[in-house]
């Protein structure tokens, strides 16, 4: 559909009654990213914008991963739509985790992939963060925390005080999740032996760990699905209440 010769605000009309009609079905690229500044840079010319994101950055993905200066170096981004970008993307990894708080997740190495590479994708310097599990391995509810953050390379953990969090969450069960800034999404030594240092913590406090996920741009790692991690029994049916 060419919109040539349509005002900025009969640009924005017809962006819109297209997504309420089929989602994004049929948008380009920059189309996607026009629909969401409309939301943020009200009555301005948002198409110039965003085309020159996308040429300069390559894609939307690496828009909303882009840092804040970068995104303000673009005429017509101004001061507001560079953080509202960001909110609309950490508003993404939200849903997510709300959605992985649904029920047991031991099915849900996709699931537990595409949001963490939301939340990690992106970073300059290595993280790590944990998830924490109740018994029957659904994700508690806000359990998801940032414990150690590092350089380019390296983020040195503590396995105490990973179990000390996960007391406090009174968790059964936990899920590991690191980036890797630079590289591929594979295992180092170091973070196979981090690994195994980690289960025998938990396992030594009753706890059981589910999986450890490496995050590298689009590419996942799952130490779990590769067979480095035994298998985890599934939870047995609640019995019913009687009346």
């Amino acid at each position: 559909m060419d919109d040539k010769g349509l005002s900025p605000a009969g640009h924005r009309t017809r962006l819109r009654a297209r997504f309420e009609q089929t989602g994004f079905v049929g948008f380009a690229e920059h189309e996607v990213l026009e629909l969401l500044l409309t939301l943020c840079i009200p009555r301005r010319d948002v198409k110039g914008p965003a085309r020159q994101l996308i040429h300069r950055l390559g894609s939307l993905k690496a828009v909303l991963e882009a840092p804040v200066e970068i995104l303000k170096e673009t005429e017509g981004m101004g001061e507001v739509a560079p953080v509202a970008l960001h909110i609309i993307r950490a508003a993404c990894a939200y849903y997510l985790q709300q959605g992985l708080e649904d029920g047991p997740i031991l099915n849900s190495i996709d699931k537990l992939a595409d949001f963490w590479r939301i939340r990690l994708s992106g970073l300059k310097h290595e993280v790590f963060e944990v998830a924490f599990l109740d018994k029957r391995y659904g994700l508690i509810k806000n359990g998801v925390e940032r414990l150690q953050e590092g350089d380019i390379d390296r983020a040195v953990v503590y396995p105490r005080r990973i179990l000390s969090a996960a007391l406090k969450h009174h968790a059964a069960a936990l899920v590991f999740a690191h980036n890797h800034p630079v590289g591929r999404a594979q295992p180092s030594e170091e973070d196979r032996v981090l690994t195994q240092s980690l289960i025998q913590a938990a396992r030594s406090i009753g706890m059981t760990v589910v999986d450890h996920l490496i995050i590298a741009n689009e590419d996942t790692f799952s130490f779990r699905r590769a067979g480095l991690i035994d298998p985890i029994p599934y939870p047995q049916p609640l019995a019913a209440q009687p009346n």
